[in-house]
C-alpha cells in the first residue's frame, strides 16, 4: 500500500493515535476520558442522519478536479482539458470523468477561500469551522477548537454498540475533540478492508476468552465498583469515571451491529470491484456500511495531495480508481436509498497555485478551492460561486470555511450557533459565524 505525505513530511500514518488499543488497556482508556458541557439550544431539523466525510489531505489542486480554465494560458491551465457532464452548462477535468457522469447527483462549490496557506492551519479551519488563535507551523497537529466529527460523536452519541466518530486508517490532524473530552476522539480503523484477512481489533474478543469468562469478566469488574469505597468521590471518582469507558469497551465487543457492519467480505465479489480492489475503494465501502450501521460520522483521510512537482503524471496514476471510487459510493448509496439521509463531502485543506512550478507541480493556494457535497436533501447538478477566468481567486459567491462548517452542521440537524462551555467554563460557538450556504438548503 503506497505511502502518501505532504511537503512537511507528515504521512498519514504520523496522525496522533487515539484509536481503542486494546479493550481494557490505557489505550482505550485514554481514547474514552473526558467530558464537556453544552448549553442547551432547540436543533435544527435534522436532514442527514450520518456524514462521510474524505478528506484529500496536501490539498487538492481545483485546475484539475473541478474547476478547469481552459482558456487561461498554458502555465496555468496545465495539460488536462475539460468534459462535459450529464448536466448541462458544467465542465469539469477530464481527470474525474466517473464522477461526471453523476454530476445530477452533487453540488460543487467553486469558491471557498481563506488566508490560512499552510497545512497544519488550513487543516484546522476546514475541519473545525474555526481559524487558529495562534500563528502554526506547516506540518502541525492542531487542536484548538473540536472537529465537525467529534461535535457529531457528542451531538448525537453513539448506538448499537458503535462509535459515533470513525475515521480510517487515521484521524486527520485537526479531527481530535479538544475540550469535549477524548471520548469523543475517532475509531480508528488503520488496518486495510482490501486485505484478505481484514479484521477491525477490538471488535472481537481475545484468542482464548471465552463469552462466560467475558461476562464472568463484567460482573466482577460491576460488583468491585458497586463498593461503598468507590462510591466515595474523594477516593473512587477517578474509578467511577471509568465505567463509561469500560461500558462502551463492552457494548463495541459484543455488539452484532458492529460484528456484521466490519464484514466486508460478506458484499458481493462484483461490487467490490466497482468500488476497487484497492485500500481507499474498501474503504468508501465500509463506511457505507458504517452508515447502515447508524453510524453518524466518518471520515476518510487520504493523503497524497500536495503535489508540488509531478502533478500530471501523478493524477494520471492515481486518479481513474480513486475518482471512481467515490462515484461508486455516492450512486451505491442513492440506489439504496441512503443518500437522502447521508451527506458526502470531498475536500482538502486549499487549492493549489495558478502558475505551475519548475517541477511540474503547483504550490499551497488558499484564495480558490472546490469541494464537493451530495445527499441530505442538497439539489444536484449545480455549481455555486466561481472563480476568475485564470483560478486566481474566489469572484462570485465568495464563502468561508465557516459557511461550509455550518452547511455540514445543519444538514445534521445542529445549530451551529450552539455555545458549548470548556471546562474551565468559557463559553465558545460550535463555529463564530454560524450561517450555512443558503444553496444546499
Amino acid at each position: 500500500m503506497a505511502m502518501h505525505v505532504n511537503c512537511a513530511g507528515m504521512s498519514r500514518r504520523d496522525s496522533l493515535k487515539l484509536g481503542l488499543g486494546g479493550m481494557l488497556g490505557a489505550g482505550f482508556v485514554d481514547l474514552l476520558r473526558g467530558r464537556s458541557l453544552a448549553s442547551e439550544t432547540e436543533a435544527a431539523p435534522a436532514k442527514a442522519k450520518s456524514c462521510i466525510l474524505i478528506w484529500l489531505d496536501g490539498g487538492p489542486t481545483h485546475y484539475e478536479t473541478f474547476d478547469p480554465k481552459p482558456e487561461a494560458p498554458a502555465e496555468i491551465r496545465g495539460e488536462f482539458k475539460p468534459i462535459p457532464t450529464n448536466v448541462a452548462g458544467i465542465d469539469v477535468c477530464e481527470s474525474v470523468p466517473e464522477l461526471a457522469r453523476i454530476a445530477d447527483k452533487y453540488a460543487l462549490i467553486r469558491s471557498v477561500c481563506h488566508e490560512q496557506g499552510n497545512h497544519g492551519a488550513g487543516n484546522h479551519y476546514m475541519m473545525t469551522g474555526a481559524p487558529t488563535r495562534v500563528p502554526v507551523g506547516c506540518g502541525a497537529f492542531v487542536s484548538f477548537h473540536p472537529s465537525m466529527g467529534s461535535f457529531t460523536a457528542h451531538e448525537r452519541g453513539h448506538k448499537n454498540g458503535l462509535p459515533a466518530y470513525f475515521s480510517m486508517p487515521s484521524m486527520t490532524r485537526s479531527g481530535g475533540p479538544n475540550f469535549l473530552g477524548a471520548q469523543y476522539a475517532p475509531f480508528e480503523v488503520d488496518s486495510d478492508p482490501n486485505g484478505a484477512n481484514f479484521k477491525v481489533r477490538d471488535v472481537q474478543l481475545p484468542r482464548g476468552l471465552e463469552t462466560a469468562r467475558f461476562s464472568d469478566r463484567k460482573e466482577l469488574r460491576q460488583q468491585v465498583d458497586s463498593l461503598k469505597r468507590f462510591a466515595d468521590k474523594a477516593a473512587g471518582d477517578p474509578v467511577q469515571a471509568l465505567d463509561q469507558y469500560y461500558a462502551q469497551g463492552y457494548g463495541l465487543v459484543s455488539s452484532i451491529e458492529a460484528q456484521k457492519a466490519f464484514n466486508i467480505h460478506s458484499e458481493s465479489p462484483q461490487l467490490r470491484d466497482k468500488y476497487g480492489r484497492n485500500s481507499f475503494g474498501q474503504r468508501a465501502l465500509l463506511a457505507r456500511r458504517l452508515v447502515e450501521a447508524g453510524v453518524p460520522f466518518i471520515t476518510l483521510n487520504e493523503g497524497g495531495w500536495d503535489h508540488h512537482g509531478d502533478l500530471f503524471n501523478a493524477f494520471r496514476q492515481r486518479m481513474p480508481a480513486f475518482e471512481a471510487s467515490i462515484a461508486t459510493l455516492i450512486s451505491d448509496l442513492d440506489q439504496r436509498g441512503l443518500l437522502e439521509s447521508t451527506l458526502v463531502c470531498v475536500l482538502g485543506e486549499f487549492g493549489r497555485t495558478p502558475k505551475i512550478n519548475k517541477d511540474a507541480g503547483r504550490d499551497h493556494w488558499s484564495s480558490a478551492m472546490s469541494i464537493l457535497m451530495a445527499g441530505a436533501g442538497i439539489r444536484g447538478g449545480q455549481v455555486i460561486g466561481a472563480t476568475d477566468r485564470q483560478g486566481y481567486a474566489a469572484v462570485e459567491r465568495v464563502l468561508s470555511p465557516e459557511h461550509f462548517v455550518s452547511t455540514v452542521y445543519r444538514k445534521l440537524g445542529f445549530d451551529p450557533n450552539k455555545i458549548y462551555y470548556t471546562p474551565e467554563g468559557r463559553p465558545t460557538h460550535m463555529v463564530s459565524s454560524g450561517t450555512p450556504i443558503s444553496e444546499l438548503m
